[in-house]
């Protein structure tokens, strides 16, 4: 058994040879001190388990003593974290008054003097058993948030892996857009953090980019890889993706926005968009970043019929659509991103 240390602070030394009597012969370890100064002295580098202080001391009574311990929590003259060790009064007084005080002041219980032997040492180990279980109980409540915040890391690990892996599926499809998805991710999280977005809604838009076009899986590579112009029938199979990919995405109940970004980053700011001609505010924030995001990108990338176009040329065309196509304050965003990058860095290599 885990053996108990008291510090006894009483300016009576017939009290401190008794109470040093009483607890010894239980097999504690007792110190004893004669003044609240050398009490807050001596546990400026030791850490009892418990504190027997005297109430009404000289100079220094237990109020101000328990007082200056109090105080030192936290500070350099606290070095061993004994701030907080349990307190428990000793005291004559047969007054409420006294006991309120004491007990408002932080004391955990108080013992009348003279001592009575069996109840000491009942006060003293029931007091110390219970700041142990206390501390057990906070150790164990902590342990277990941490397995708890470490295993729902790894859960948002997985399902980022397996989601970057469905986009790299969905890029997959085409040709001339590999990385499209992983692209758009991350524009649209860099134009959600300019434009003052939480660190949690920036991961929240990533992931949602990640997934914009997973209704392309259900549309036939043929059309998607297509060279030459599409005919009306194909044209409306690829603007049937938006609706394809919420249909997917609404399976997964636990991150409903996950379908704001398939189903509604082709609506466009003046209400000539698809599928549902949504305009301004209407359209989800997470589109209209994603709308700007995802245009940029294919101006920036290769197809079929053209390769990269010039940066000056994708800024003319984000500067037009800016209050038409797109939401006019995230373009504003992506035409200070492409002022910024001189060496046309956001770009398909």
């Amino acid at each position: 058994m885990e053996e108990k240390w008291i510090l006894v602070i009483d300016d009576d030394a017939a009290n401190l040879k008794m109470a040093n009597t009483i607890l010894s012969t239980a097999g504690m370890r007792v110190s004893c001190v004669k003044s609240g100064e050398m009490a807050v002295k001596f546990l400026q580098a030791n850490k009892p388990d418990l504190i027997l202080l005297d109430v009404h001391m000289p100079k220094m009574d237990g109020f101000e003593t328990l007082a200056a311990i109090r105080e030192t929590h936290g500070s350099k003259a606290d070095p061993a974290g004994t701030s907080d060790i349990p307190v428990i009064f000793l005291t004559a007084d047969d007054d409420n008054d006294t006991e309120t005080r004491g007990l408002q002041a932080g004391a955990m219980d108080f013992i009348r003097k003279p001592f009575v032997p069996d109840i000491l040492l009942l006060r003293v180990n029931h007091a110390i058993e219970l700041t142990r279980l206390q501390a057990d109980l906070e150790y164990k409540v902590k342990e277990k948030t941490q397995e708890v915040l470490a295993q729902t890391q790894k859960l948002t690990r997985l399902s980022t892996q397996a989601v970057m892996a469905l986009a790299g599926a969905i890029d997959a499809k085409d040709t001339y857009t590999n990385g499209h998805s992983s692209r758009v991710a991350d524009y649209s999280r860099t134009i959600a953090c300019l434009a003052g977005f939480p660190q949690e809604a920036q991961e929240e838009i990533y992931m949602i980019g990640l997934l914009h076009d997973v209704g392309k899986i259900s549309v036939p590579d043929a059309i998607i890889n297509k060279p030459s112009k599409l005919t009306d029938e194909e044209y409306e199979l690829i603007k049937s993706h938006p609706i394809l990919g919420a249909n997917i995405l609404k399976r997964i109940p636990d991150f409903p926005k996950l379908l704001t970004g398939a189903k509604y980053h082709h609506e466009r700011y003046d209400g000539r968009g698809y599928p549902d001609g949504l305009a301004g505010n209407d359209i989800p924030v997470e589109a209209r970043i994603i709308a700007v995001a995802d245009a940029y990108d294919a101006m920036s990338s290769r197809r079929s019929y053209r390769d990269v176009l010039p940066q000056t040329q994708i800024r003319a065309e984000m500067e037009k659509g800016k209050g038409t196509q797109f939401d006019p304050v995230f373009a504003d965003i992506m035409l200070s991103m492409i002022d910024a990058d001189t060496d046309y860095q956001m770009r398909e290599k």
